[in-house]
């Protein structure tokens, strides 16, 4: 493709050499923040803001939970329009332009653009990992899971500024350019979604009604549970569970990262590396076996069992087993979307980044036991039927990682200037 006829070193690591005519000029001189609140006299929808998905109303969620519990004096406005960002999550790409009026959780930023700016370009700028990547260097936090960036060092970026009619054709041409590969990764994710299903279903099966097909049945006495085979107990989690509160005195334990992909690696696996903190010194320690989960996304099933020993943030809760249950069999109970909800119910807080799941609450949730060792063998059961289908995923995530990749390659190209599209 064509480039431009000079360029000049824009002083900016990420960005690189720009066309000579653009200029360099903090976020601020694009976007203003919005500074309206919370006010009972205008009747507006909750927004939540969904990666990949962006802006929707709120109940659109499908795990919108009670929401009865967030304290909405404390919400912002969004107008049709703005960029709106979620300040703990920006980072992995948490952002987007509403296409709605609504109220936004306390955790997000809304800017309304300034003249002379087209937004889908800058939208398509945010949508860079080493834009991204730049953004976590402003953030300020421990470990990935809470750094946050203000709207005032959000804003204080240096961010390239061509003309107006540039930046209308180049987010013009990337609206086609990037639609197709959108399309392919649309339909390698449905194919995801569809073995997910069936994996799901195997789990679901196993770990609700055991592997006799002809096993009588009997009422748990729980709604959520349902019926169970007759020789299973139902217990509540308090009675399984041991929270491991070992804090970390040297730091120099292996930091490890929770992975809705990949379960809990260490951070240096991580597809994307966040900014590593200055200290370790009182992250909260994990043995290998140990049952792992983040705080903050007990909603989306992220449960673990450890394969290693290290530390993790303070927003992880960790757990050993008292003796009665193979916390890998618990761990395929949580991440049964009836679990899930009761999760969902149980979760306190105001909005997206700030709502946890404690561990008194998740004491409180009952769950129906098999004797230890059909747990075993369940387990085992559901290993070995779900091999074929986690391989299957495993190659459309590379399929999709492919084209994500080419996608970045052609956005970062056209809009710092690397290659003319006008």
């Amino acid at each position: 493709m064509e480039r431009y006829i000079e360029y000049k070193d824009s002083g900016v690591k990420w960005l690189g050499e720009i066309p000579s005519h653009w200029e360099v000029k903090r976020l601020r001189a694009a976007l203003t923040e919005r500074k309206e609140r919370y006010s009972n006299l205008e009747s507006l929808m909750i927004l939540s803001l969904i990666k990949d998905k962006g802006i929707i109303p709120y109940d659109e969620k499908g795990d919108v939970g009670n929401k009865s519990k967030d304290d909405h004096t404390q919400y912002k406005v969004a107008r049709k329009g703005d960029l709106v960002i979620n300040s703990m999550n920006v980072i992995i790409g948490s952002f987007g332009i509403t296409p709605y009026d609504g109220y936004i959780s306390p955790a997000y930023y809304s800017f309304k653009p300034c003249d002379e700016v087209n937004l889908t370009y800058y939208n398509y700028i945010l949508s860079l990992r080493r834009v991204q990547q730049s953004i976590r260097c402003f953030s300020k936090g421990i470990m990935e899971i809470r750094l946050k960036i203000s709207a005032y060092d959000f804003l204080s970026m240096p961010f390239p500024f061509p003309t107006l009619k540039e930046q209308e054709t180049i987010a013009n041409y990337l609206n086609t350019a990037t639609s197709k590969i959108d399309e392919a990764i649309a339909q390698q994710q449905k194919m995801i979604d569809l073995l997910n299903e069936r994996k799901q279903i195997i789990i679901n099966n196993a770990v609700t009604k055991g592997l006799d097909p002809n096993v009588k049945m009997k009422p748990s006495g729980v709604d959520w549970i349902g019926d169970i085979p007759e020789h299973w107990e139902v217990i509540r989690i308090k009675y399984l569970l041991r929270e491991s509160k070992g804090r970390s005195v040297s730091g120099n334990e292996e930091p490890l990262s929770m992975s809705q992909v990949y379960g809990l690696i260490p951070t240096q696996k991580m597809d994307i590396i966040p900014n590593m903190a200055s200290s370790f010194v009182g992250a909260k320690l994990v043995n290998k076996g140990d049952l792992v989960f983040n705080k903050l996304k007990a909603h989306l099933g992220v449960f673990n069992v450890s394969k290693y020993d290290g530390l993790v943030s303070p927003d992880y809760a960790v757990y050993s087993s008292l003796g009665k249950v193979n916390l890998s069999f618990l761990e395929y109970i949580f991440k049964t979307p009836k679990c899930i909800n009761e999760f969902i119910k149980l979760i306190t807080g105001v909005g997206a980044g700030l709502s946890r799941l404690y561990t008194s609450d998740l004491y409180s949730i009952y769950c129906a036991l098999p004797p230890f060792e059909e747990q075993d063998r369940i387990c085992c059961t559901i290993d070995e039927k779900t091999t074929k289908i986690k391989k299957a995923i495993e190659n459309a995530l590379k399929q999709i990682s492919l084209l994500q990749e080419r996608k970045q390659i052609i956005i970062n190209d056209v809009v710092t200037g690397k290659v003319k599209v006008i």
